[in-house]
């Protein structure tokens, strides 16, 4: 009987040395800090939704040993925003920049957003004088890119950026650029790429046009056969979004007067592609354009209010789409 309490005696000890032993790592890791990530605290969230977040985005492992750590030191106040902190982080520098407040400069560049509108944003977050250099360096060095372009709309890698406070407009727009290219490696297209009778700035150019006509990633590889047939047949493209990002205009309904305009970008006007990319291109678009499905589609139009698109071979088939789209208010 005295071995057998001696066991259970042992089996506890050996327990609780483990996890003081855990408890003691979470507290301060031995390894190295890793890679800053993003975490966003919504107004109202209690410290334990905050310490799930923090252990999915693997800034802490143990969720249980940072809550017996705040009981020991105190819970910080935390405001509402967004945090740059690092993986692995001891539970010190977590309570330290949970204290602090929001400290991120997140610049979010996502598909379907211009170099114009990626001035503005950065002016949100970093001020006025840091974009306009921005702006410069995108205007004065736009043909230092990897397909002989004269612009780098459409040449920017998407996802989310965190600007460091010491981080140049030279540094993060190199990042942006090796970004794109690194996002168009993974769906199979290089500088040097030809598919589909296009090169690789024509592939871009005409995933743009399916990122803003397609909008959802449900209309994308229809929209982006479309596009293709389109250019087979020869003459004009007709889309909208073309003539929108030639007015600076993203978002609203294009006026009959709106087709008259005289722009390179009045694909009611002139034939085949735009001469760059009218919006940067996110993974979905950029799929479509270089898997797009078989079909003769040549005539699409959204029928729903989730954002469906319906899709047409022949202009009757097209019309009556658009009576469609009309009864149901749209």
């Amino acid at each position: 009987m005295r071995r057998h309490k001696f066991k259970i005696l042992g089996t506890i000890v050996l327990l609780g040395l483990l996890f003081a032993g855990r408890l003691l790592w979470s507290l301060s890791p031995l390894t190295a800090e890793g890679s800053p990530v993003v975490v966003k605290v919504v107004a109202g969230e209690s410290m334990s939704q905050i310490a799930a977040d923090l252990q999915s985005h693997h800034v802490l492992s143990s969720t249980l040993a940072f809550k017996i750590d705040l009981a020991l030191f105190g819970s910080p106040i935390v405001r509402p925003g967004l945090y740059v902190i690092h993986q692995n982080s001891s539970h010190g520098a977590i309570r330290t920049a949970l204290s602090a407040g929001p400290n991120a400069n997140v610049l979010y560049l996502t598909p379907g957003m211009t170099v114009r509108q990626t001035w503005l944003q950065l002016a949100t977050i970093k001020g006025a004088q840091y974009a306009k250099e921005f702006e410069n360096l995108t205007v004065t060095t736009a043909s230092h890119n990897s397909f002989g372009a004269p612009s780098l709309e459409g040449l920017l890698g998407t996802g989310a950026y965190i600007v460091q406070p010491n981080e140049t407009p030279t540094q993060l727009l190199s990042q942006m650029k090796q970004r794109f290219l690194d996002q168009l490696r993974r769906v199979g297209i290089t500088p040097t790429t030809k598919m589909h009778g296009l090169n690789s700035y024509q592939l871009i150019i005409a995933a743009s046009i399916v990122e803003k006509e397609g909008f959802y990633e449900k209309n994308m590889p229809q929209v982006a056969r479309v596009i293709l047939n389109r250019l087979k047949r020869g003459g004009g493209l007709q889309m909208d979004a073309t003539i929108l990002y030639a007015l600076q205009a993203d978002g609203v309904k294009v006026t009959p007067a709106m087709l008259q305009i005289d722009s390179p970008y009045n694909t009611y006007k002139h034939p085949g592609l735009t001469p760059t990319p009218i919006c940067q291109v996110g993974s979905a678009a950029l799929h479509a354009i270089v898997s797009p499905p078989e079909g003769k589609w040549l005539y699409f139009v959204v029928v729903d209010k989730s954002g469906t698109e319906a899709f047409a071979v022949t202009y009757q088939e097209h019309l009556a789409n658009i009576e469609l789209a009309r009864r149901r208010g749209l």
